[in-house]
């Protein structure tokens, strides 16, 4: 039986007994509706809540009755009947017997991840299917984008309204389980993507009977903005972070836009807490999204907090490096580029305090050049880097191919934690768009056009006709679309470029990560640099890495004075040409230097 005892929702307490708790603060009486059994009167609690027992199993269907005409599922359901109008499902947690009970997970510096879409890759059971291949090819972990309950079969995962339920469009609890166990068994972690900085249009009743969980002075991106003031709300989302942790034994959370999040000590509170509910033996992993660049969530003392950041900083340089592009955030990297790049490699942020060029010249971040390069994770792509471009252009499609495969080198070689999106590991040159099945046509048409006026302010579609070639979310053939496909040929060259490449990741800098610290960084060119690290035996990590298309000088002793500097990777030649003082273009050579 589960140790963890959870505030809120449906709990069986013996296998034909369930206990339900509702926060219901805007309400002075609510009955529970079990199918097939007359309406029971909830008690009411203090401080809003609402709690009642009734004999049924698991698989009994219910709903909350909060007024005469609306009947709501469970904000906290574990399991829906259907979509996430539909009634809730009162689940065994039990049920499913585990096979790697041993499993405690692994350090987070050995994290080579890999993204996922689990809805394009087949639901719960085709991403189960694919675990081998990763893990052949040396992911150590895959991280799914957001699996949240939402409308419809389709969606990004990012419109979820009920935390706590998989969706059932991607399969059941089971076969949820089963997937985290496959990946266990072969040794790799399972990191899921959570979002608690707003809830989705569709499906959320939690203003018909607890209105005090949003505030109407402050705004989001999304619309309302959760009260992170009180405590119901705060334990609705920590508790929802250890269920997943608990529940389906996930091996990390990465968490969705914290910086819309308005109390920034709740971040600080989730960590701790979920830290304490779990014994130290077993390891979990907190990864932030984050534009604020809080380097304090990041701190290893007094206690630790969140282990490492997507790094958009990194990759907004990178993805300017690479195509030339400008508009929109990539504004604020575009210029004094490759400085951007040396600071970003071996400090962390680019953005410390600075003043950011986009959107409106407020300073960003705080000094990050005393965190290990662990704390960031860095990437090329991601789902929304691709997804949230009009045409979901792959870097494949936009970057000269010796340029990307230098930059995604540098990615896999460098201290930082790699991550990887899917497709990226077969070439695949599909797009990634963004996706949805909204069950209303109103709501359908105001994403539509909401996406197509989102891209006007760009020159490519600020004509209205240019505009109308921007993929409708909501239509079966976008989601199509977005399935990652490739060229077989051209499939198993990256599969073995990337299996390489990440063999030497693990052979050569894994096992010298703890301890790691960065030396120093020098430009070499408008879209070159080289940087150093002191790694945590004392050797010295060397990249340097040219993704302009002319030869850039540079010198390293260490190829040339007898100092048995080992050659961990390169492209082009790199070697001989650095030999003769420059760097190819469109290249990357690693060294491994003994320590002195």
């Amino acid at each position: 039986m589960h140790s963890i005892e959870y505030s809120f929702g449906a709990q069986l307490l013996a296998p034909d007994r369930a206990r339900f708790r509702l926060w219901a603060p805007g309400r002075q009486q609510v009955s529970l509706e079990v199918e097939g059994r007359p309406p029971q009167p909830m008690q009411a609690m203090p401080d809003g809540w609402f709690e009642a027992q009734a004999d049924c199993g698991a698989g009994s269907r219910y709903r909350y009755r909060v007024s005469e005409d609306l009947a709501v599922p469970d904000p906290a359901s574990r399991l829906q009947a259907g979509d996430v109008h539909d009634a809730s499902v009162v689940c065994d947690r039990d049920a499913y017997q585990w096979k790697r009970k041993d499993w405690t997970g692994r350090p987070w510096h050995e994290t080579v991840l890999y993204e996922l879409h689990p809805g394009v890759l087949g639901g719960f059971d085709g991403v189960r299917r694919q675990l081998p291949a990763l893990a052949e090819l040396g992911f150590t972990a895959i991280e799914l984008m957001p699996i949240a309950d939402f409308p419809g079969p389709r969606n990004w995962g990012y419109d979820g309204v009920l935390p706590y339920a998989p969706d059932t469009a991607y399969g059941t609890p089971e076969q949820l389980k089963e997937l985290v166990d496959a990946a266990h068994e072969l040794d790799m972690m399972v990191f899921l993507d959570v979002v608690y900085n707003h809830f989705g249009p569709d499906g959320n009743y939690l203003n018909a009977y607890a209105g005090d969980f949003f505030r109407d002075d402050l705004k989001t991106p999304w619309g309302q903005a959760i009260d992170f003031r009180r405590r119901q709300v705060r334990d609705y989302f920590i508790e929802n972070a250890i269920w997943w942790l608990d529940e389906y034994r996930f091996d990390g959370l990465r968490f969705d836009a914290v910086h819309a999040i308005s109390e920034k000590d709740f971040l600080a509170e989730m960590a701790q807490r979920v830290r304490e509910a779990f014994p130290p033996g077993r390891r979990i992993h907190l990864v932030l999204e984050n534009d604020d660049n809080s380097a304090a969530l990041l701190a290893r003392e007094p206690q630790p907090l969140y282990d490492a950041q997507w790094n958009d900083d990194m990759h907004h340089v990178l993805h300017v490096m690479l195509t030339g592009e400008h508009e929109g955030y990539y504004a604020g990297y575009t210029n004094q580029t490759a400085e951007r790049l040396a600071r970003g490699l071996t400090e962390g942020f680019v953005y410390q305090g600075d003043a950011s060029l986009y959107p409106g010249g407020e300073p960003r971040g705080e000094p990050s050049g005393h965190l290990p390069p662990t704390s960031f994770v860095l990437f090329l792509q991601n789902h929304d880097q691709i997804g949230n471009r009009a045409l979901g252009e792959r870097l494949t499609s936009l970057a000269d191919p010796d340029a990307l495969r230098a930059a995604a080198a540098l990615m896999l070689l460098a201290p930082h934690v790699p991550m990887v999106f899917m497709g990226e590991e077969i070439g695949a040159t599909t797009p990634f768009l963004y996706f949805t099945s909204h069950l209303t046509e109103e709501l359908a048409d105001a994403v539509r056009k909401g996406r197509r006026e989102e891209f006007a302010r760009f020159p490519a579609f600020s004509a209205p006709e240019t505009r109308e070639k921007i993929p409708d979310p909501n239509a079966q053939a976008t989601f199509d679309a977005s399935i990652p496909v490739a060229d077989p040929v051209v499939a198993a060259s990256w599969r073995d470029w990337y299996k390489s490449v990440i063999a030497i990741r693990h052979a050569q800098i894994v096992p010298r990560l703890a301890g790691a610290r960065a030396l120093d960084a020098a430009v070499l060119g408008p879209r070159a640099v080289k940087a150093r690290w002191t790694m945590g035996d004392g050797a010295v990590l060397m990249i340097a890495v040219n993704l302009g298309a002319a030869a850039v000088p540079v010198s390293y002793e260490g190829l040339a004075d007898g100092r048995g500097g080992t050659i961990l990777f390169e492209t082009r030649d790199a070697t001989g040409a650095s030999l003769d003082g420059e760097l190819p273009a469109r290249s990357i050579i690693v060294l491994l230097e003994p320590g002195s």
